[in-house]
C-alpha cells in the first residue's frame, strides 16, 4: 500500500512538474516586445469632424484589443489640434502592425476624416510603457491661441532630425508629469499647456519628404531585404 502511495505521489510530481515547465513556455510565449509609434497627420478644421475622429480611433484600438486578447494591449495618447493630430501608441510589433493596416484601409474609405500622415518615429524595445491606457483629448483653438509659446514661434528652416527630437522632448516632458499624477494626460495638459507641441512643429513633419507615410512604412516593413548574392564570394582569377 505504502509502495503504491510512493508511487503515486511520484506520478503526481513528476505531472506537476511538467505541467509547471509548460506554464512557463506559455508564459515565455506570450511576453512581447513592446514599441513605442509616434504619428502626425492632417486633420479637417471642423470641431464636429475632430470629435468624430477621436471617437473613431477609440472605437478602433478597442476592436483590436478585442480581436488580439494574447499579449499585451494597446496604450498611448491621441492629440486632436484644430489642424493636425499627434498619436502616441504602445503596443506589441504585431499589434502596431495591425494598427497600420486598419489605418490605410480608414484612409482609403471615402468618408475617411483623416488627410496627410506620417510616422515621425519608432521606438523598438520600448522598456515600460509611458502611458497607463490608451486616450485622447480633442484640443479647441483657444486653447492654441492662448498659448504664448505658440504665438511667439518662430519659424526657422530645421533638419528633420532636429524637428522629431523637439517633439519627443517635449513628449518626455508630459511623461514625467504622469509619472507623479494620477490624472489622465488630458487633465494634465488643460492645467499645463506648455506641455503641448506647438501645432507650427507638427506640421513641420507633414512636409518632410524624409518621413514615411504609414502606407510607404508597411511597404518597407513586409518587403524583403535586397541581398547581393554576390557578396562575400572570391574570383580566383584574380590571384593569377
Amino acid at each position: 500500500m505504502e509502495k503504491m502511495e510512493a508511487e503515486e505521489a511520484k506520478e503526481e510530481t513528476g505531472t506537476s512538474f511538467l505541467y509547471q515547465m509548460r506554464k512557463e513556455k506559455m508564459e515565455e510565449d506570450v511576453k512581447v516586445v513592446l514599441q513605442q509609434l509616434t504619428m502626425v497627420a492632417q486633420v479637417p478644421s471642423d470641431a464636429a469632424d475632430r470629435t468624430e475622429l477621436g471617437a473613431r480611433y477609440e472605437n478602433l484600438i478597442t476592436q483590436l484589443t478585442k480581436q488580439h486578447r494574447l499579449g499585451c494591449g494597446i496604450t498611448g495618447l491621441l492629440l486632436i489640434y484644430p489642424t493636425c493630430l499627434l498619436h502616441i501608441i504602445e503596443a506589441s510589433e504585431y499589434l502596431l502592425d495591425c494598427f497600420l493596416n486598419e489605418l490605410r484601409a480608414m484612409q482609403e474609405q471615402p468618408d475617411c476624416k483623416l488627410l496627410e500622415a506620417k510616422v515621425a518615429f519608432m521606438w523598438h524595445s520600448l522598456e515600460g510603457r509611458q502611458f497607463q491606457q490608451w486616450s485622447y483629448k480633442v484640443l479647441t483653438a483657444d486653447q492654441i491661441n492662448q498659448n504664448l509659446l505658440f504665438t511667439t514661434l518662430e519659424k526657422v528652416e530645421e533638419s528633420v532630425e532636429t524637428v522629431v527630437c523637439r517633439v519627443l522632448t517635449q513628449l518626455q516632458e508630459l511623461v514625467m508629469h504622469l509619472k507623479t499624477s494620477k490624472e489622465l494626460p488630458g487633465a494634465i495638459l488643460d492645467n499645463k499647456p506648455e506641455l503641448l507641441n506647438p501645432p507650427a512643429v507638427l506640421e513641420q513633419l507633414l512636409d518632410r519628404d524624409e518621413l514615411l507615410s504609414p502606407q510607404q512604412y508597411l511597404q518597407m516593413y513586409h518587403s524583403p531585404l535586397n541581398i547581393c548574392i554576390d557578396f562575400g564570394q572570391v574570383n580566383l582569377r584574380s590571384f593569377f
